[in-house]
């Protein structure tokens, strides 16, 4: 009982948030293209804000993990090349680039900081698996949209230059670089821009969970049917079977071991299907997996750390 209400303390004020975003549009306080505004506003200002801060407070003398940092690396790249492969079996070409982004793209960020501040009270390692995880997410998601855009036969020069335009102007990419050389020249934070960061920050999370929540349009979950079954069970469950022996084999425990989790099992993420749809994809297949995995997340992340609880390993 007491690894159960371990789990569903760490989960349930987290997806609480989200019904809360759900509650909200049902009541018209909130509107659907309200919340697409709100997404966007979260991934531009106060999540890249909440990376850098957590990024720039790090001693990288002290926390600095390469063993972890390269294992996130090496788990996302071998998760792109694993929902690629399954791609290949949809005849439905057009769909392929949606599959792949949604299969392995995370709400590590958001997602990520809850769930770890919400056990441990602060972000642990959360940052160290971002560095790892995020900015490959990123630009993956990017080339994986380019060259799998409907009606694409090649990456054209134009193609080529809006691929490196979309990476290098990607705000939490910039979060992230600025936050490491903050941290690396060890370059002090004024009291007064500390706090207005830390507010600023402060707002990611619920912001982005009730956005999240407010997003739900069930009448989707299942619009592409077999397709996005497929993602949500890799998303969800597939990933974590294969990567989460791993990790507990090469010795992760507590706040690293729960970022991993968080990277492999969370929802796919609501970006996903934003950039979908701004880079020419039809964004049905991306939306339907995001609204299948947020909803059943909450179920299979208090397994998951249930599990892990049970054996000690959190």
């Amino acid at each position: 009982m007491e690894n159960l209400l371990f789990s569903l303390n760490a989960t349930l004020p987290v997806f609480f948030m989200m019904l809360l975003g759900l509650l909200f549009r049902r009541l018209g306080w909130l509107d659907k293209d309200f919340a697409d505004r709100l997404n966007k506003f979260v991934f531009q200002a106060p999540l890249p804000v909440l990376v850098f801060s957590d990024l720039a407070a790090v001693d990288f003398d002290k926390v600095w993990n390469v063993k972890f940092v390269l294992f996130c690396f090496g788990v996302t790249v071998a998760s792109i090349a694993i929902a690629t492969a399954i791609s290949c079996v949809w005849k439905d070409k057009s769909i392929r680039g949606e599959f792949i982004q949604a299969s392995y793209r995370s709400s590590a960020a958001i997602l990520g900081i809850a769930f770890i501040q919400n056990i441990y009270g602060n972000a642990g390692m959360a940052p160290l698996m971002i560095i790892g995880s995020v900015p490959l997410y990123n630009v993956m998601a990017v080339v994986v949209l380019s060259v799998f855009r409907p009606g694409q036969n090649e990456m054209d020069s134009q193609m080529i230059k809006k691929t490196v335009k979309g990476i290098v102007t990607n705000p939490i990419i910039i979060a992230i670089l600025c936050g490491l050389l903050w941290s690396a020249f060890q370059i002090p934070m004024p009291a007064i821009l500390g706090k207005t960061i830390s507010s600023i920050g402060g707002a990611a999370t619920p912001l982005g969970l009730m956005a999240m929540g407010a997003s739900i349009d069930f009448s989707k979950a299942f619009a592409k049917g077999k397709s996005a079954l497929v993602a949500a069970f890799i998303k969800l469950v597939g990933f974590c079977i294969l990567f989460l022996p791993i990790a507990v084999a090469m010795g992760f425990r507590r706040e690293e071991l729960v970022a991993i989790l968080v990277m492999l099992g969370s929802a796919s993420t609501v970006s996903g299907f934003v950039m979908a749809r701004n880079m020419g994809h039809e964004g049905t297949l991306s939306a339907s997996v995001v609204m299948l995995t947020t909803m059943l997340s909450a179920f299979t992340l208090t397994v998951w750390l249930y599990l892990l609880k049970s054996m000690a390993l959190i």
